[in-house]
C-alpha cells in the first residue's frame, strides 16, 4: 500500500473520493485558489469540497494549542479560582456593557447592510442579565460544592475487602461553532466548572461583539482569577473556513455546533470524519398538535407565546385534527396574528396541500407586507406547501411564519412529525390524558410538552446555561438528554481501594 503524501496543489477535474463508490471533482476556481500548506476536506454526506487556507489553519491551531496547554494547567487549579472567575466575568459584563452594546450596534448595521438576518445577533439589557445570571449560577454551584465538601464521586461498588469508586473527570478541549449569537461566550464558560477548556468560532456578523466581550470582560476575569489565558479563547478570524479547521483538530474532546442547515451538516461531517464526537443541532422548528380534546383557549395561548421571536424552538408547524378544525383554525390564525401584531404586521402562512379547504379563501388572495432580512416585501398572506416540505424551517425576521396542516387524527399527526420534522420539539394540546400518553409513545423527539414550545432552553428549563441543543434528526443520543450543559462535559474514572494489600484475583 502506498504511503500518504502531502497535498500541495490541485488541478481542475482532479477526482476526490467522498466515501464508498462516490467521488467529486475539483473545479477551476478551487484549483487556482489552493496553495501549498492549505487543507482540503470533503463532506461525505454532500460531496462538497472545503478549502482551508494555511493562514486560517495556523490561526486556529494556535488557539487549540493554548486550550490544550490550559487544560493541563487547570488540573492543579483551586476550585475557589473557578468561582472567582465566574464572579469576575459577571461583574465585568455589567461594568463594560456600554462598550459591548456599541460593538453590537456596529455588527447589526453591517449585517443589515449585507441583507443578513439579525434575529440572533442583537443583544439587549435582558441578554446581559441572562448572561450574568448564568455566570453567577455557575459560581454558586462551585461554591456549594466547596461548602458542602461534595466531591466528584457519583457511584461506589463495595466488595468484601475492597471497593470501586466511580468518579467524574474533565473531558478536555471543547470546540464550539456558533453562527451569530455573541452571548454564547457566557454559555460556553460553563465548561470551566468541570475542568475543561474551550475554543470558540463565532459567525462573522457577531465577531466584533464577541471580541468586545472577551477584551472587556472574559479575558480580564481569567487574569483576575489566575486562570490560564487559553482557558476560553475566541478564534480572531472572520473566514468561515476557521470552523472547518477547528473541527478537524484531533485534540478536541468534543465539537459543539449550533446553527442550521448546510453549515451544520458540513461542520458535523468534518468532525466525525476526523474522529471527533459531535453535539449538533441543525434544523429547528417546533411542531404543535391540537387534538380532539384540545381546549381552545389553551391552544391559542400556546401558539401566541410560541411565536414571540424566531429561534430554533419557535413554533414552525401547527397541526389540527379535522373534527375540531372548523373551531380551532380561526383560533390558530388569531393567535398567530396577535404575535405578529406585536411586531406591527400579520402572520405569513404556508398551508399543506389538501388542507386549504379549512382556511378562509381570502388568505390565498390577500397580499401582506413581510419583513425579511433584506427588507420589506409584498407576499401572499398564504401559499400552498407540498406535504413533503412540512419540515422546512421558516427563518423569519420580524413577520411570524408558520405551516398549517389538518389531519384525521393523532396517529396521522405523529406520522407526519416522524416523517418530515427534524425530530426536535413536539407539543400536544389535549385535555385527554390517554391521548397525551399515546402521543408520547408515538412521537420520536427529545423534547415533548403540552403547552408552548419555547420552554426548550437549558437556562429556562434546567436553570443551567445551555451549550447546545440536539435534535434527533440524525438519530437518538446515547445516555444523555438533548440539552448539553457544562455539567455534562465529563468522563468517568474508576478508582479501586484494597483494604488488604495482598488482595488479588
Amino acid at each position: 500500500m502506498n504511503a500518504t503524501q502531502q497535498l500541495t496543489s490541485l488541478e481542475p477535474g482532479m477526482i476526490i473520493p467522498v466515501g464508498g463508490d462516490r467521488y467529486t471533482q475539483v473545479d477551476a476556481d478551487l484549483a487556482a485558489a489552493f496553495q501549498p500548506g492549505d487543507r482540503l476536506y470533503s463532506v461525505q454526506d454532500t460531496g462538497v469540497l472545503l478549502h482551508v487556507p494555511a493562514a486560517v489553519h495556523e490561526a486556529v491551531t494556535l488557539q487549540v494549542d493554548a486550550a490544550a496547554s490550559a487544560f493541563e494547567q487547570l488540573r492543579s487549579t483551586r476550585r475557589e479560582q473557578i468561582a472567582e472567575f465566574y464572579r469576575a466575568f459577571a461583574a465585568n459584563l455589567t461594568a463594560s456593557w456600554p462598550q459591548i452594546a456599541a460593538a453590537n450596534v456596529d455588527d447589526e448595521q453591517r449585517a443589515k447592510a449585507a441583507g443578513r438576518s439579525t434575529t440572533r445577533l442583537v443583544v439587549s439589557e435582558k441578554t446581559r442579565d441572562e448572561m450574568v445570571a448564568g455566570l453567577q449560577g455557575w459560581a454558586e454551584r462551585v461554591e456549594h460544592e466547596l461548602a458542602t465538601g461534595a466531591g466528584n464521586e457519583i457511584g461506589r461498588v463495595d466488595h468484601d475487602d475492597w471497593n470501586v469508586r466511580i468518579v467524574t473527570a474533565p473531558l478536555g478541549v471543547i470546540a464550539f461553532v456558533f453562527e451569530g449569537r455573541p452571548n454564547v461566550l457566557a454559555d460556553a464558560a460553563g465548561v470551566v466548572a468541570t475542568g475543561n477548556t474551550a475554543v470558540l468560532r463565532i459567525g462573522s456578523d457577531a465577531l466584533a461583539t464577541a471580541q468586545a466581550i472577551c477584551e472587556t470582560s472574559l479575558d480580564p476575569a481569567l487574569q483576575q482569577a489566575g486562570l490560564p489565558a487559553g482557558t476560553i479563547s475566541l478564534i480572531p478570524v472572520r473566514e468561515r473556513s476557521a470552523g472547518w479547521a477547528l473541527f478537524s483538530d484531533r485534540r478536541l474532546a468534543l465539537a459543539v455546533v449550533r446553527g442550521s442547515g448546510r453549515a451544520v451538516t458540513e461542520l458535523s461531517s468534518v468532525a466525525r470524519q476526523s474522529g471527533i464526537p459531535v453535539s449538533a443541532h441543525g434544523t429547528g422548528g417546533a411542531w404543535m398538535i391540537a387534538d380532539s380534546s384540545a381546549d381552545g383557549a389553551r391552544f391559542g395561548a400556546a401558539v401566541r407565546h410560541s411565536l414571540d421571536r424566531k429561534v430554533c424552538n419557535t413554533l414552525n408547524v401547527a397541526v389540527v385534527v379535522a373534527d375540531r378544525a372548523e373551531e380551532l383554525i380561526p383560533v390558530l390564525l388569531g393567535a398567530a396574528d396577535q404575535a405578529a401584531a406585536a411586531r406591527g404586521g400579520v402572520a405569513r402562512l404556508h398551508v399543506a396541500s389538501g388542507s386549504e379547504g379549512w382556511l378562509p379563501a381570502d388568505v390565498f388572495t390577500t397580499t401582506i407586507e413581510v419583513k425579511r432580512a433584506a427588507g420589506v416585501v409584498e407576499e401572499p398572506r398564504a401559499t400552498l406547501l407540498p406535504v413533503h416540505r412540512l419540515g422546512t424551517e421558516w427563518e423569519w425576521e420580524d413577520t411570524p411564519e408558520i405551516s398549517i396542516v389538518v389531519v384525521d387524527g393523532l396517529e396521522q399527526a405523529a406520522g407526519l412529525f416522524n416523517s418530515y420534522s427534524p425530530h426536535f420539539v413536539a407539543s400536544l394540546i389535549a385535555e385527554d390524558a390517554t391521548a397525551q400518553a399515546r402521543f408520547r409513545a408515538l412521537v420520536d423527539a427529545p423534547f415533548l410538552g403540552d403547552g408552548f414550545t419555547r420552554w426548550v432552553d437549558g437556562q429556562y428549563a434546567l436553570d443551567q446555561p445551555e451549550l447546545g441543543l440536539s435534535n434527533w434528526e440524525r438519530g437518538r443520543l446515547l445516555a444523555r438528554g438533548g440539552v448539553l450543559t457544562g455539567a455534562d462535559l465529563t468522563t468517568r474514572q474508576l478508582f479501586a481501594h484494597h483494604d488488604d494489600p495482598q488482595q488479588h484475583r
